[in-house]
C-alpha cells in the first residue's frame, strides 16, 4: 500500500472511530481489527454474541433465463438443486487448477442469484466473471445480465450462539425456524433487510444485508442490545478453530484445492471452467491441521517437520482462545498426513511438537 493509495472505508467507519477501535489496513479497506481486545470479542462469540463490520465483501448480482446455466459453468459446486431461499459455499476456479476465489451463492428468486465475494478480490472476480461471459468455450452468449452491486450493500454478521435469543423480538420472521444456509427477506429494527444464515465462525448468526444509509443504524440498535463489536482480529482466531480457509493462506491463483478439506465444494461430475486442469494435477500434499501440546504459538509461514526433514509449512496459525493452545492449518506432504502423528514445528528456531488432527478444532 503505498502512500498515496487511499484506503476504502465501509459505511461503519465512523463508529469504528468513535468506539476507539484499532484500524488497519485489509484488502485496500481501512478496517477495525479489536475494540476492546482479540480474546474478550473472540469469547463473547463463542459464549454470547458478537458483530462483524464486513461491508467490506463483494457482491454481485446474475440475473436472467441463464443465470444458473453461467453460474454452473463459472463455479465448481453443483447449483442444480438449490432452490430459491438457500445459499452455498462455492469456488471461481481459474484455467491452472487452482481459484480464483472462494465465495457464497445465494438463490434470491427465480433466475436471480447473489454472489459474495472476498474484499481483495472484487476487482479481479468481476473481471474473471465478465471475460467468462464470452468466453470461446461458449457454444453461445448466455443470456445473464452480470452486475457489480457491492457499493449498494452494507453487511453485518452477528454470530453466537445468543444471536436468535437477542434478534428475534426485533425481528418480523421466526429466526428459530430459520436453518443453516437459509436466506430470507426480513424486516429487523423496523427496516427491510437481506437475512442469511452462512456464518464464518462456527457458532449459529446472521448476515444482515442492507444499505449503507441503514447499516449504522442497524449498528446502533445492535450495541444497544449489549451484542459486543468485534474486528478482524477476533474473525480470524474464530475462523481458524472452525476450521474454515482463508483465501490468500489456503486458497490462492496456486494452490490446489483438491488438497484440503474443503475439496468436496468441487463436483466432478459436472462440467466447469478449469476441471480439465484440476483434474490434471497430482495430489501431493495435504492441508491438515496441527495442535500443539506446549507452549508454541505457530504462525503462518512456519516451517512444519517429519523426523528433521522439512515436510510442509503453516498457512494459518495461533494461539487458540478456547482451546489455551496453538493451533495451525499446515500444508504437509500427503505421505506424513497421518491423523493422530506428531509432526515438528520450527518456531524461533526451536522445534516444538504438534499432533496432527482433522484441519476443525472446534466442533460444533
Amino acid at each position: 500500500m503505498t502512500a498515496h493509495t487511499e484506503l476504502k472505508r465501509t459505511p461503519l467507519y465512523e463508529k469504528h472511530r468513535s468506539s476507539k477501535a484499532r484500524m488497519v489496513e485489509f484488502g485496500g479497506w481501512d478496517m477495525p481489527v479489536q475494540y476492546q481486545g482479540l480474546i474478550a470479542e473472540h469469547l463473547a462469540v463463542r459464549q454470547a454474541v458478537g458483530v462483524f463490520d464486513v461491508s467490506h465483501m463483494g457482491q454481485f448480482i446474475f440475473t436472467g433465463p441463464d443465470a444458473l446455466t453461467f453460474l454452473q459453468f463459472a463455479t465448481s459446486n453443483s447449483l442444480a438443486k438449490l432452490p430459491i431461499g438457500r445459499a452455498q459455499y462455492n469456488m471461481l476456479p481459474n484455467s491452472s487448477g487452482g481459484l480464483v476465489d472462494d465465495i457464497y451463492i445465494y438463490h434470491l428468486e427465480s433466475e436471480k442469484y447473489l454472489m459474495v465475494v472476498n474484499a481483495s478480490n472484487i476487482d479481479k472476480d468481476f473481471t474473471h466473471l465478465k471475460n467468462l461471459l464470452i468466453s470461446k468455450e461458449l457454444p453461445e452468449p448466455f443470456k445473464v445480465a452480470l452486475e457489480n452491486k457491492s457499493d449498494d450493500y452494507a453487511l453485518l454478521a452477528v454470530q453466537g450462539p445468543h444471536t436468535r435469543a437477542v434478534l428475534d423480538p426485533f425481528c418480523s420472521v421466526d429466526l428459530n425456524a430459520v436453518k443453516k444456509n437459509d436466506v430470507l427477506p426480513a424486516t429487523l429494527f423496523d427496516l427491510e433487510v437481506l437475512l442469511a444464515c452462512t456464518g464464518y465462525t462456527g457458532e449459529d448468526g446472521f448476515e444482515i444485508f442492507c444499505t449503507p444509509e441503514q447499516a449504522p443504524i442497524i449498528w446502533d440498535h445492535l450495541l444497544e442490545q449489549n451484542i459486543t463489536p468485534c474486528g478482524l482480529g477476533s474473525r480470524d482466531t474464530l475462523r481458524l478453530e472452525a476450521g474454515f480457509p482463508l483465501y490468500g493462506h489456503e486458497f490462492s491463483e496456486t494452490l490446489n484445492p483438491l488438497e484440503t478439506h474443503m475439496a468436496w465444494a468441487i463436483k466432478m461430475h459436472k462440467s466447469f471452467f478449469g476441471k480439465e486442469a484440476l483434474v490434471s494435477l497430482e495430489i501431493k500434499h495435504k492441508l491438515i491441521g496441527l495442535k500443539l501440546g506446549g507452549k508454541g504459538i505457530p504462525r503462518e509461514g512456519y516451517e512444519v517437520y517429519c523426523g528433521g526433514k522439512k515436510v510442509g509449512y503453516i498457512s494459518s496459525g495461533t494461539m487458540s482462545p478456547s482451546l489455551k493452545c496453538g493451533i495451525a492449518m499446515a500444508f504437509v506432504e500427503k505421505d506424513v498426513a497421518i491423523l493422530g502423528s506428531s509432526l515438528q514445528i520450527k518456531i524461533r528456531e526451536q522445534m516444538f511438537d504438534a499432533r496432527v488432527v482433522e484441519p476443525v478444532f472446534l466442533e460444533k
